[in-house]
């Protein structure tokens, strides 16, 4: 069976639970798909379809850049695939991208692009201050009182970073920020590579109302790069762990911005009767850093880095419709991150952590990372990339507000 791409936009619309499936290698789906496409290579069907879409009734369309089952050769083997995982609601997007683009609707380049475009719309709702890199190495040189946190994964972070940067992920500012730099005079600077998770830590910080003056890095590292500026490698300095007035002031404001945000808090056994509704999709994330996760985590909960998840929720969560639930043993981190995805058009929970329940450690059981097999280079990571690119990148998302516009199913608000 096909479903028309009009039928999609209507489920999209109407917040309707789907998991629209691009079966294309990385770098082909990064070449142009439907703003809330996830991408799930045919090859590896076997070893992600059950974990990121795991209500076997879930509604799923599969597509791939032919006119129908014949094309690629794609469409029908991951729908024969899917039924033998035991998935029951699987179908074909009529005529593939072909298709949804012959019916006039938008396609976006590169990936994680809904979680991108929503940063490019809160700068431009929020006007998230900014400095360009000519600016911060000046104040660096003249040694101003300043912090630049880098808002990445550690491992990001340790391949090149801005001088002086100190590790601090993106769900982990509002937590440690204080910590960095307590002193209210000291003006925080946020960074990451290219501009979404600059734009969405800095922003982070005003929400929770810090008293520093706060800017994100504009353009990240590659600003720095393209205004001929050098970065440091191999950098281990990480924001270190606030005391506990800082963590109890983290904790009021993260909850406010949450509360602002339309966030809903629930208790232990309040998740037990989101768990009975099987006829709904339940994610379930601690946002933690990897290592506290392992160290000791509530039963059945996965791990994604609040930041991450913000910044990739198409790959944590490819059924849009889906309800989230969040936890954090400090709470900011799971506060602050559920803000964003219900600003992104989320329903999202965060479950107060129990103090009596036994705590499972260890790896979530989370599928084996990809090879290198068809993946797409990101213009914005390592440190050999070509600055036309690294430029063309930047012009690509400065224009996903308009392009936004003109799609018209997203559903995301700024607070």
């Amino acid at each position: 069976m096909t479903v028309r791409p009009q039928d999609i936009r209507s489920a999209l619309l109407a917040r309707e639970e789907i998991a629209l499936i691009d079966l294309r290698e990385e770098a082909e789906f990064a070449r142009g798909h439907p703003l809330f496409a996830a991408q799930i290579p045919l090859r590896r069907i076997e070893a992600e379809a059950r974990w990121r879409i795991p209500r076997a009734d879930t509604r799923i369309v599969v597509y791939d850049d032919s006119e129908g089952l014949g094309g690629e050769g794609l469409v029908g083997s991951a729908i024969e695939q899917l039924r033998a995982l035991g998935f029951t609601q699987v179908d074909a997007l009529e005529g593939g991208l072909s298709g949804w683009r012959e019916a006039g609707y938008e396609l976006f380049e590169d990936v994680n692009s809904y979680s991108k475009a929503f940063g490019e719309l809160v700068e431009h709702r929020r006007h998230t201050p900014s400095l360009p890199a000519n600016d911060v190495q000046a104040l660096i040189d003249e040694k101003a009182d300043i912090a630049i946190l880098d808002a990445r994964r550690f491992e990001e972070y340790a391949t090149m970073s801005i001088p002086g940067g100190v590790s601090t992920p993106g769900a982990e500012l509002v937590l440690r920020a204080r910590a960095v730099a307590p002193d209210p005079d000291t003006t925080i600077i946020v960074n990451c590579a290219g501009r979404t998770r600059s734009i969405i830590g800095a922003q982070s910080l005003v929400n929770a109302g810090l008293p520093n003056r706060i800017f994100a890095l504009r353009n990240g590292t590659i600003g720095w790069t393209l205004a001929g500026q050098e970065l440091e490698t191999g950098q281990q300095r990480r924001a270190p762990a606030p005391p506990s007035p800082f963590v109890a002031e983290a904790r009021e404001k993260a909850r406010e911005v949450a509360y602002r945000a339309g966030v809903r808090r629930i208790v232990w056994d309040e998740l037990a009767h989101l768990r009975q509704d099987t006829a709904r999709t339940l994610y379930l994330y601690d946002v933690r850093l990897p290592e506290d996760f392992a160290a000791g985590h509530l039963p059945g909960f996965r791990n994604a880095q609040g930041g991450q998840l913000v910044q990739e929720t198409d790959h944590f969560a490819p059924v849009r419709g889906a309800r989230i639930v969040l936890a954090d043993d400090l709470g900011p981190r799971a506060d602050m991150t559920a803000s964003w995805l219900a600003q992104l058009g989320w329903e999202v929970f965060v479950v107060e952590w129990p103090q009596a329940v036994a705590l499972e450690t260890g790896g979530d059981g989370a599928p084996t990372p990809r090879g290198p097999e068809g993946r797409y280079k990101r213009p914005y990571e390592g440190t050999d990339n070509a600055a036309a690119a690294m430029q063309a990148y930047l012009d690509w998302e400065f224009g996903l507000v308009e392009q936004l516009r003109r799609d018209g199913t997203h559903g995301f608000y700024v607070i």
